[in-house]
């Protein structure tokens, strides 16, 4: 019989008792154990400690800048204004944290800021409603199922390649990755049409082709976890066109893109397009809590919640907590207050002018850079002459992950690209300051000097080291 001696306190963590080994231990043995085993042989996985809501200092003592917050956090890591405002929340609020079957006003505050930020920013949407969830994923399911209650005899979706729109079921189905998709295929939904990013004329014919039977087609704006793919100009307007004329719904999924980390408000507004159904998550949150918001036309809301027969055919049971929207409330507000799309676009330009010199000046490294607004993406060359085979997406894998290492090793640190395996993102939070947003692009500029060629960043390293990596990252445990 396990005795209370046997669990770990609250107090433990919170007085630092539990030491940075044994974190590494406890989550190696109880949690995602590949994952942790794998950061540690990369060297970045923490555990980390805040230096500043822009910057992280490691177990051996080295701070780095932090540009991987999947764009997530708006304002960095436990940003002091929002830490205090929720203190203020716990300490001050008399609403029910738990408003599942009760209104609240932190609630119905969220909602009609966000009805009402789309509608000024699109001049539509005025009359528009909310359903609120725990994360992008969420967001996007709520999403397809709205519209497949609006649509109800209709069975295609159509989605784009190199899309992703998260790992739950109905949002894997439409995440054509293979790898992701892998042994869920038989229970994924097979009515899917992937068609070409890009390519407005493949989607017309899509809808032509099936008529009444497409429910929505749903793409990102831009692409991120392809590593900030941004589409030709006119694409997005024109879906929005043709799927007007034929009655189909059209999703645009912000939750990368959207509340300024693009620099707009809502990209696929910015890119001509106002779509029936738009999802939001990651800033959301301030990087706080996560919080999860699907905006749609009150026609489309109807058909799924919009009487007592159907009401019950989608909730969540935390979704629209009071703690979450006074959060989401409170991190719109600082977005809207200090107008940080316009930030984001301004700082983007600069941002974007240096990564394309460092593209210029080490081409053998870095095959091209991308950037809109606060997302920027590097696309580095397959590393060669590896000292064992490797071979295909193996290759891309190591190139990512050695990427990762140079430049954390320089004092910043990257993200992945999950549908880009070569690709490395920096996403920093869209109110760093402008001296340290320049500091992080001259800590890439060094990096890349390091290492020059992709070559170079094989050679760094010894055979032992980087067969660890590679140990790490595809033997079984």
């Amino acid at each position: 019989m396990t005795s209370t001696h046997d669990f770990i306190r609250a107090d433990d963590v919170l007085s630092g008792k539990l030491s940075d080994a044994q974190t590494v231990y406890l989550e190696k043995k109880y949690g995602h154990g590949k994952l942790i085993r794998l950061l540690e042989v990369v060297g970045t996985g923490g555990p980390f400690k805040v230096k500043s809501p822009w910057e992280l200092e490691d177990r051996a003592g080295q701070t780095v800048i932090n540009a991987s917050g999947y764009a997530a956090l708006p304002f960095g890591d436990n940003p002091p204004e929002l830490n205090l405002f929720l203190r203020q929340v716990l300490e001050q609020t008399d609403q029910v944290m738990f408003g599942q079957q009760s209104i609240t006003t932190w609630r119905a505050a969220l909602e009609t800021n966000l009805v009402r930020l789309l509608a000024r920013e699109s001049g539509d949407h005025h009359d528009s409603r909310v359903f609120f969830s725990n994360s992008g994923t969420e967001a996007v399911e709520a999403a397809i199922k709205f519209a497949q209650a609006a649509r109800p005899k209709a069975k295609y979706l159509i989605n784009f390649t190199r899309a992703y729109h998260g790992k739950t079921l109905g949002a894997l189905a439409v995440t054509p990755n293979p790898n992701l998709q892998g042994p869920f295929k038989n229970i994924l939904n097979p009515a899917v049409i992937t068609l070409p990013y890009g390519d407005a004329e493949a989607v017309e014919r899509a809808i032509k082709r099936v008529g009444d039977q497409v429910i929505a087609v749903l793409l990102e704006p831009i692409l991120g976890e392809a590593g900030v793919r941004i589409p030709p100009p006119g694409f997005l307007k024109r879906v929005g066109e043709v799927c007007r004329t034929k009655g189909v719904i059209v999703i645009a999924d912000e939750i990368q893109t959207g509340l300024g980390r693009s620099g707009h408000w809502f990209e696929s507004v910015a890119q001509g397009l106002i779509p029936d159904i738009l999802t939001l998550a990651k800033p959301l949150g301030g990087g706080m809590l996560p919080v999860g918001a699907t905006i749609v036309r009150h026609e489309i809301y109807k058909p799924l919640l919009g009487s007592v027969e159907t009401i019950k055919r989608h909730s969540n049971t935390f979704g629209g907590n009071s703690l979450a929207m006074a959060v989401g409330l409170k991190s719109l507000e600082i977005l809207l207050d200090n107008d940080y799309p316009a930030r984001s676009r301004r700082l983007g330009e600069r941002g974007l002018t240096r990564l394309k010199a460092v593209q210029r000046q080490h081409p053998a490294l870095i095959e091209e850079v991308r950037g809109a607004g606060m997302l920027f993406a590097m696309n580095f060359h397959p590393v060669a002459k590896l000292p064992f085979k490797l071979q295909g997406e193996l290759i891309a894998e190591v190139t990512g992950m050695l990427a990762l290492v140079a430049f954390y090793r320089s004092g910043v640190l990257l993200n992945f690209s999950l549908n880009a395996a070569r690709t490395m993102r920096l996403t920093p939070a869209m109110n760093m300051p402008e001296e340290l947003f320049d500091r992080m692009f001259d800590d890439v500029e060094a990096a890349a000097a390091e290492h020059p060629s992709s070559f170079a960043l094989v050679q760094k390293y010894g055979t032992p080291e980087l067969l660890s990596l590679v140990k790490a990252a595809f033997l079984e445990d």
